[in-house]
């Protein structure tokens, strides 16, 4: 199995900016955290990075990487509010996709509290900080493994 773990818009800058809401860590800094942990907990699983600032370019390594035993955990940034792209290809994988986010978006600013592309995911993990993302590797695991 493969997990492609997706970054949109502004997330090349974690640590940067915005500490308040997204922690100091950058994310070369997680990267062999996450897949440290996952090799010590599940060997046959493989973690795959991607982060683009393109709308088109998250849009293609979606479509590009649909393919059996694959899942998306996907962190859109702020393509979560505005992409219609994005929400349109996430509505046309055939793999498992759940959305996460470092912040508690439902917390924040009126219009951060709306996903396009949540109607199309499997769930939303939001606020947690990185730990959502080791709790949606687990659940995106354990979905692939009951189908």
């Amino acid at each position: 199995m493969i997990i492609h773990i997706v970054h949109g818009v502004n997330l090349d800058r974690l640590g940067v900016r915005q500490n308040e809401f997204y922690g100091s860590q950058t994310l070369e800094e997680r990267i062999p955290i996450l897949t440290g942990w996952l090799n010590k907990n599940w060997p046959n699983v493989e973690l795959r990075f991607f982060q683009s600032n393109l709308e088109g370019e998250v849009v293609n390594y979606l479509s590009d990487n649909d393919e059996p035993g694959n899942a998306f955990l996907i962190n859109p940034g702020a393509f979560t509010h505005s992409s219609l792209a994005i929400a349109d290809s996430v509505a046309g994988l055939k793999a498992f996709v759940l959305e996460v986010h470092l912040s508690h978006t439902y917390a924040r600013e009126a219009y951060r509290r709306k996903s396009l592309l949540a109607p199309y995911t499997c769930g939303t993990i939001s606020g947690l900080g990185w730990d959502g993302y080791r709790l949606g590797i687990e659940a995106l695991i354990g979905l692939q493994d009951r189908n």
